[in-house]
């Protein structure tokens, strides 16, 4: 009956045409055709409710097989290999993050901090602050009591400067691996055991496969490294996401081979190969801008971080930082810059004051105010974060 209500309403403009009035099958009488305007209203209510009636058996037929499908793949695979993105678990749903140590840096991330699960990429030139920032990174990370490695593939690792950043050195495990691929082993356990918040790897470029340490320096090894990469984050990937940790990898730029004398397009490109790009889910390019003086003598530089690559926010966003020598980021600096932008502070002339109250005739001497009274750094810290 369903199949013929179909087959009435489609012939209904040819029975206006060829006087058909009645329909047949194999010779016999199964149901005339309405007539009139109130009959055909009547007959196409009739025929809509059975479709509707038809719609909903198969919506039920196919909702029973997609869950016996979805019942079958949790048997084979284990129970959570296929869910709704809507029930899923809390890490899926929600980003955690782990801030940066900059409160400007963690607003252009879009998310307050790097996602944990993921892979981080931070590059640029020699001096630029890569590693600084990772270390500030794994200082905030101590500071919420998590569990951070640092792999030291450059053998070149400066334990006062991490504790002027703010690491806690007597916690942080250290790894000076020998071989590219003894880097990567140690990262995948410490990733299988979920145990660890924080990994760092600087950098890309030192990671040495062990056929290019023991084979002679004129022996050609191509895309060793490159494969070594990528064969790594593909058996690292899945356990990164389950385990929760943040695995970033410092890297280093190269210059393209300039064929011809011309030169057009990127000229730059990271150590390592493609597969890191790929994988990574943020990428992060710094750059020094220019040095910070203070009389005659150089206390630091400004950097430009820019958001080459971001899956969990808008990227290309990019934010301008101090850096200053055996300190790292000035975290002074950004709360006063970020104070009166929120009008938390008032600068009028030289002076800074808070809730008209002055602080400090300068800059230097509101930052004093602030390292001398870290309640209140603290405060203005947790409104601005805010």
């Amino acid at each position: 009956k369903m199949a013929l209500a179909r087959s009435a309403r489609a012939l209904w403009g040819l029975s206006d045409c060829l006087g058909i009035a009645r329909v047949a099958f194999n010779g016999r009488l199964l149901f005339p055709l309405p007539s009139t305007t109130s009959d055909w209203k009547c007959f196409s209510s009739k025929s809509a409710k059975l479709d509707e009636d038809s719609g909903a058996a198969a919506g039920g037929v196919s909702n029973e097989a997609l869950e016996a499908a979805i019942s079958q793949v949790e048997k084979t695979h284990g129970a959570g290999t296929v869910m709704r993105l809507g029930k899923a678990s809390e890490q899926i749903r929600n980003c955690s993050v782990i801030p940066t140590g900059s409160l400007q840096l963690d607003a252009v991330l879009g998310v307050g901090g790097l996602p944990r699960g993921r892979v981080c990429e931070i590059y640029g030139p020699e001096a630029s602050g890569k590693t600084t920032l990772a270390l500030h990174i794994i200082a905030e990370a101590q500071r919420k009591e998590g569990t951070c490695v640092f792999v030291d593939a450059e053998h070149a690792l400066d334990r006062e400067y991490a504790e002027q950043i703010g690491v806690d050195t007597d916690n942080l495990l250290l790894s000076q691996p020998d071989t590219g691929e003894q880097a990567l082993d140690v990262v995948d356990t410490f990733i299988r055991s979920s145990s660890v918040d924080v990994i760092c790897v600087d950098s890309v470029a030192a990671l040495v496969p062990k056929a290019e340490l023991e084979g002679d320096m004129h022996e050609p090894h191509m895309a060793l490294q490159a494969r070594l990469m990528s064969k790594a984050l593909r058996k690292i990937s899945h356990s990164l996401s389950k385990s929760g940790t943040l695995l970033i990898f410092l890297n280093q730029v190269r210059q393209k081979i300039n064929m011809g004398g011309f030169s057009y397009g990127i000229t730059e490109y990271t150590s390592g190969g493609t597969a890191l790009k790929y994988y990574s889910s943020v990428r992060m390019e710094i750059r020094k801008l220019g040095s910070i003086k203070k009389a005659d003598q150089i206390i630091g530089h400004n950097v430009r971080v820019k958001v080459a690559k971001n899956k969990v926010a808008p990227p290309f966003k990019q934010v301008q930082l101090m850096l200053e020598f055996g300190r790292g980021l000035c975290p002074y600096s950004e709360v006063l810059d970020l104070g009166l932008h929120f009008n938390l502070l008032q600068q009028k002339g030289s002076w800074f004051a808070m809730n008209d109250e002055n602080i400090g005739q300068g800059r230097d001497a509101a930052k004093e105010f602030l390292k001398s009274n870290p309640q209140v750094f603290d405060d203005l810290h947790e409104t601005i974060r805010k």
